[in-house]
């Protein structure tokens, strides 16, 4: 096979995909628009620390092992990952903790600790957990559903496990502590969707942490990136960096190269973009009518909220601080109405810290600890909010008010360095429609079929991949989506 393709953007999805190609033989060239591959897993070096952008939990290794198993080699050569335990701490306004793992003895007894009850209905929904998750990934996790038929073929699936219903009623129905439906259903929330209303099929992300547990890169999210474009280059692929494709070339029904700010022009066989999907057909197709048509659909559905992360880096070491823990606020719903309907930026936080020196203390100078801290906020079409002004200090001010009230005592005095990230710089920086932090909203009906699919309905050449197609966000949905693209381009060069 010597057919040529162009991967525009070099996030994880952007990666996988092109790392597939060119194991089959694919000329693939990656054009990247920023100076560093990873995308959302972007990362800054700064006063000796390290602070990576996101995502910062890595589950099923296996998609990614499967990545270099393509080519007969071993990923272990490129990428250390390090197991976290627990998998989250997670705790509350009244001083409640809880350690989320999973040693089943342990997670149990948390359970007890909170209502010993709840212990039975537990077991029944990891039993629900393990069904969905068998149907929703094992079976269609790297599926493209490209027509209704498809969708039509996994229905009796979604209605057994009653897809139509939440997550968060999914576990209120097994579970009866307030805490522990939280703890059950606030994992949507890492791949941009709201407990309350998104599909209980989620319920699988469970058993993928119980089944294949929670790791970590060792240096960083950062070096799963820089693993991956080793394999990539060794395969012989071309990585462009720091020039954004600004149009894709079309000639009748068929996308035939990219032009890029500096000038440069590059011809394919085929065109597949791990970009924003709306800066796809809005930006780069904005000259063919299937851009304007695909564009106008897009402005109607719902998309994801953004994020306001707070990277800090502080004096003293932590070990009493977990590697990932969960601030969870003294509202649940009203904060998610608030963030997904209302388009308040609350007073009130819920809460992720991530503390990656608690399992590599070389992400910090000695004597030091990294951090990042990260609430989810309205997208900007909800939030009309000045996040490059004064509020947005005001804002990383707050939140770090509250890490060191709730877990850090002393944090502002020991602070050494800190910046914050906002919606607006997901939107300059990725073109992210909205400042969106996850694409589309996982709800029911923009799931699988209602998603974007992996290869445009018009263009017959053109294909995407990411948190935009099906499955959606997370590092497994996108390398899972980039094993669907693949397995279109390569039946279709051949």
């Amino acid at each position: 096979m010597t057919r040529t393709a162009i991967v525009i953007g070099a996030g994880f999805g952007g990666l996988a995909l092109a790392i597939r190609l060119q194991s089959a033989g694919v000329a693939t060239t990656i054009v990247e628009a920023r100076d560093k591959a990873g995308g959302r897993g972007y990362h800054w070096q700064r006063q000796g620390f390290t602070f990576d952008a996101g995502p910062t939990v890595i589950t099923d290794p296996p998609c990614l092992q499967e990545l270099w198993a393509l080519s007969g080699q071993d990923m272990a050569a490129d990428v250390t990952l390090d197991p976290v335990m627990p998998f989250y701490r997670l705790n509350w306004p009244d001083g409640t903790n809880f350690d989320y793992s999973n040693d089943e003895a342990a997670l149990n007894a948390e359970i007890a600790k909170l209502n010993p009850a709840d212990v039975a209905g537990y077991e029944k929904f990891l039993t629900y957990s393990k069904g969905v998750y068998e149907e929703g990934y094992v079976k269609l996790g790297s599926a493209a559903f490209l027509d209704f038929a498809s969708m039509i073929k996994a229905a009796p699936a979604l209605m057994k496990y009653q897809a139509w219903r939440s997550v968060y009623s999914i576990v209120s129905s097994y579970v009866q502590d307030e805490r522990l439906r939280q703890a059950l259903s606030f994992h949507t929330l890492l791949v941009g969707g709201n407990p309350m209303n998104t599909s209980s099929i989620y319920a699988l992300i469970h058993t993928i942490e119980k089944e294949g547990g929670v790791w970590f890169a060792r240096g960083g999210t950062n070096k799963l990136v820089a693993g991956m474009v080793a394999l990539f280059e060794r395969l012989g692929g071309t990585l462009r960096l720091a020039d954004p494709v600004i149009k894709i070339e079309t000639q009748g029904d068929r996308v035939t190269a990219v032009q890029t700010a500096s000038g440069w022009r590059g011809e394919a066989d085929m065109i597949a973009s791990n970009g924003d999907m709306m800066h796809n057909y809005a930006a780069l197709l904005s000259d063919h009518p299937r851009g304007k048509k695909a564009a106008k659909s897009l402005a109607r559905k719902r998309w994801s909220p953004s994020l306001f992360v707070v990277h800090f880096g502080v004096k003293g070491e932590y070990p009493d601080i977990a590697h990932h823990s969960i601030l969870f606020g003294p509202r649940y719903k009203g904060l998610l109405d608030d963030i997904y309907k209302n388009g308040v930026v609350p007073e009130d936080f819920s809460l992720y810290l991530h503390h990656p020196t608690a399992t590599d203390k070389a992400m910090a100078p000695e004597g030091y600890s990294t951090f990042y801290v990260l609430a989810p906020v309205a997208h900007l079409g909800k939030a009309k909010v000045d996040w490059d002004g004064a509020f947005g200090q005001q804002f990383a001010d707050a939140i770090l008010d509250e890490v060191e009230a709730r877990v850090l005592p002393g944090l502002k005095a020991n602070l050494a360095t800190s910046f914050h990230y906002t919606p607006a710089d997901f939107g300059r920086d990725l073109s992210a429609h909205l400042g969106s932090a996850f694409s589309l909203e996982p709800v029911l009906w923009q799931s699988a079929w209602f998603r974007a699919h992996n290869r445009d309905d018009v263009i017959s050449n053109l294909y995407f991949v990411g948190a935009g197609t099906h499955p959606g966000a997370g590092i497994p949905g996108v390398v899972g989506s980039a094993k669907a693209t693949a397995k279109l381009m390569l039946e279709d060069a051949i």
